[in-house]
């Protein structure tokens, strides 16, 4: 594999020179430039990008670091932000914390060895991780999450207007004793979506049942059990609003097997969007987040922040919709309203 030394001495030049050429910087005398090129394609000469950030402080690397590339909705995700960082001209680092926090250090290390410009953070920063990158002036993008009390750039859909939307569906179709199987304690996006669901049967005069709030994990597993749990209560749930799809389709396993109908029995609305809701039987009722538009914007604001190091720390805030389906759309509730 050839060498820029190998360049420079085809050429006739000096290696300082080759590397002005290679970066445009510095004057260099067009009849020098063109030998130059033309040794670099006899000798199809490839510079390395990294050894070319050492000089001009920049890779043209992103990095984008995920917590669980397993769930659906974390694809589409990383899709759009590699869309946009390729046409803008960026290579992208992928990594994959599965919700470590130890593999997440390991990650966030191999990032700055790999000397990537930027990082774009899927989920809740942590206050020293944000210091540190503070520290080396890497700019950060959050996305999938708030950062209320960081000064850092943000995009996140509202989570708390999602979760009404999708409880005040249910009441509107008639369900009076409503479930929600939420996220991790802690979680912010958990957070927000069960104080929409909370906001959305008050406003319904609907009295709260702590009992009917059962624990997940944002995975399947977690949302079967939890399904399991609110079907032994004596007084079984007649809808639940889950707070991610993946546990809304382990929800729909655990009622099947107790031989219960969707939506005549149980109703069931998930969140995020993802593909799979679409293939469910019954279809899924979910809230959508605008997963590619996140991930685009994610990108964009990073790759600006970069060309424009002093342009203001914003949060973008979307709006998620409601796909109603299935899994939770009453036809004898149509059939009174008409």
């Amino acid at each position: 594999m050839a060498t820029i030394k190998d360049v420079a001495h085809l050429s006739g030049v000096s290696v300082s020179t080759v590397s002005r050429v290679l970066n445009n910087s510095g004057y260099v005398n067009p009849k020098t430039k063109h030998k130059v090129l033309k040794a670099i394609e006899a000798l199809e000469y490839k510079p390395s990008q990294i050894a070319r950030g050492l000089v001009s402080r920049k890779t043209r690397t992103l990095g984008l670091m995920l917590p669980d590339i397993t769930n659906p909705f974390f694809p589409e995700l990383a899709r759009a932000v590699e869309d946009k960082a390729h046409e803008k001209g960026y290579a992208l680092i992928l990594c994959n914390s599965d919700n470590d926090l130890g593999k997440e250090e390991k990650y966030f290390d191999l990032l700055q060895e790999k000397s990537v410009d930027g990082i774009i953070f899927s989920g809740e920063v942590r206050l020293p991780f944000l210091q540190r990158l503070q520290k080396k002036q890497t700019p950060l993008v959050v996305v999938d999450a708030r950062t209320d009390h960081m000064t850092v750039h943000s995009i996140y859909t509202d989570n708390r207007y999602g979760g009404q939307l999708g409880t005040w569906h249910l009441i509107e179709q008639g369900y009076k004793r409503i479930a929600h199987i939420r996220g991790p304690y802690g979680s912010m996006p958990a957070e927000d979506r069960y104080r929409g669901y909370q906001d959305a049967l008050k406003q319904a005069g609907i009295e709260i049942d702590p009992i009917l709030v059962q624990p997940g994990n944002f995975d399947l597993q977690s949302g079967y059990e939890a399904m399991l749990r609110l079907l032994s209560l004596n007084d079984v749930p007649d809808a639940v609003f889950v707070a991610n799809d993946l546990m809304a389709l382990g929800a729909m396993e655990a009622i099947f097997e107790k031989k219960l109908r969707i939506p005549d029995d149980i109703g069931v609305v998930g969140y995020d969007g993802i593909p799979l809701t679409r293939i469910a039987r019954p279809k899924l009722s979910t809230v959508e987040q605008p997963v590619y538009q996140m991930g685009t914007l994610a990108a964009e604001t990073l790759i600006t922040r970069l060309e424009h190091p002093d342009s203001k720390v914003e949060s973008v805030v979307l709006k998620p919709t409601l796909r109603i389906a299935g899994s939770s759309h009453r036809r004898d509730v149509d059939e009174k309203e008409c």
